[in-house]
């Protein structure tokens, strides 16, 4: 029962959230072999001033054994 949370800048639309849940499902369902009903994805919007205390610290930094795609970015 996987269960995803995308978190990103603010500012995507209604839409563009919904592909990307589509895409995540789909994602999900190939690669590990779920079915579609078992999968759910929270999209949580993130203020850009407050996206190195909120996301880069505590999920990025402070959990590196769950980081299995590294970002090409450093705080700030």
């Amino acid at each position: 029962m996987p269960h995803v949370i995308v978190k990103l800048y603010s500012g995507k639309s209604k839409q563009q959230k919904a592909a990307l849940a589509e895409a995540v499902t789909k994602a999900v369902v190939e690669s590990l072999g779920y079915g579609r009903d078992s999968v759910s994805v929270g999209v949580e919007d993130v203020d850009p001033k407050d996206w190195t205390s909120c996301v880069y610290g505590p999920d990025i930094v402070d959990k590196p054994e769950t980081i299995f795609k590294r970002p090409g970015y450093g705080p700030g």
